[in-house]
């Protein structure tokens, strides 16, 4: 059973911008911080960037900051990543994932072990 689905991703440029999705089965998957991550060919999966329930914090990986934007809305049981000025560092799968607690650390937030609900991820590929 899918419980997080994400979608947007695609094929884009340098420079180009994506807009991903994802949407949780039910609440109960939202009452945490949801947050991406990635995962490039060979490498290990990377913190993305991170956003608790009430929206009131974002949490961002240095490589995106100033890049990329982290929202949701929460009558959909969403979260969006808004991602501009790709590169192709960018490529990778990427991956929704929620927690069951609220953390407004960075620490916490940026780490896998805090989120136990994962989504299938969607691919993100920047072509120069």
């Amino acid at each position: 059973q899918v419980q997080l689905a994400e979608s947007g991703g695609g094929l884009v440029q340098v420079g180009d911008s994506l807009r991903l999705s994802c949407t949780a089965a039910e609440r109960t998957f939202t009452r945490g911080n949801m947050a991406w991550f990635r995962q490039a060919p060979g490498k290990e999966r990377e913190f993305v960037a991170s956003i608790p329930r009430n929206a009131d914090a974002t949490y961002y990986a240095d490589s995106v900051r100033g890049r990329f934007t982290i929202s949701r809305d929460n009558a959909k049981n969403a979260v969006f990543l808004q991602m501009n000025s790709l590169e192709p560092e960018d490529t990778a799968v990427y991956l929704c994932a929620a927690s069951r607690t609220i953390y407004y650390d960075a620490q916490h937030a940026s780490r896998d072990q805090t989120y136990y609900y994962w989504g299938q991820g969607t691919q993100v590929t920047v072509s120069s």
